[in-house]
């Protein structure tokens, strides 16, 4: 008997959601949702099962590219700042929000000719974003609340992930554009997709009836 498939989730919400998502498809997670501190954890449905892994965000895609885990749930955020080998197989809509260009409100960002600097966690997608605009900028890469940078001048404007808003409005900041729209991804190793391919559309296939259904509602 072949092995179950291993999932690897992004701890907190969005192992919340998918937790929630796999019930809603007839899985038992009790144990998930009583998991303590253990991090491998069986998943059942009838005869079906499955071992969810629970990491942080970048690590969930460090062990689905390596193949330690056949599937994964991040954000798409987490993909593109990380640009691994893996295939993204479905949108499971929810942690929405997006990255968006902000800064001091009432700044005009693109006025001038010199070169910008952008302060963010995310230096690869902030290099994309404003290389499809033709913009050469200075990155500096901040750990932390990245909202200080524009307030103690270290930088023209900022490259983060903005949910309601709330938190620039209340620095005196504002969004001057949004960068794109990110959500929950499942995605698959390159070899677990041509191994396993069975199992794993069957898993995706059932997910997107549910998410189908649920819109239609």
């Amino acid at each position: 008997m072949s092995k179950p498939l291993r999932i690897a989730l992004t701890k907190g919400r969005l192992e919340k959601d998918t937790i929630g998502l796999l019930e809603q498809l007839g899985y038992d997670c009790t144990v998930v949702r009583e998991k303590g501190r253990r991090l491998i954890l069986p998943v059942t449905n009838g005869d079906l099962q499955f071992e969810v892994v629970l990491a942080k965000a970048n690590d969930v895609i460090t062990y689905v590219e390596h193949g330690v885990c056949d599937l994964g749930v991040v954000g798409k955020d987490t993909i593109m700042e990380m640009e691994g080998t893996f295939y993204e197989l479905l949108d499971l809509g929810f942690g929405r929000c997006k990255f968006a260009l902000a800064g001091k409100k009432g700044t005009d960002f693109y006025s001038g000719f010199g070169v910008k600097t952008i302060a963010t966690k995310y230096p690869n997608v902030t290099r994309n974003f404003f290389e499809t605009k033709g913009m050469d900028v200075d990155i500096v890469k901040i750990e932390g609340s990245v909202e200080l940078a524009p307030l103690l001048e270290l930088s023209n404007g900022i490259v983060d992930i903005v949910e309601t808003g709330t938190t620039l409005k209340e620095n005196g900041l504002e969004v001057f554009e949004d960068v794109c729209a990110i959500s929950a991804r499942m995605i698959c190793n390159t070899v677990s997709m041509k191994l396993r391919q069975a199992e794993v559309e069957t898993l995706i296939s059932q997910m997107e009836q549910l998410l189908s259904d649920t819109a239609a509602q």
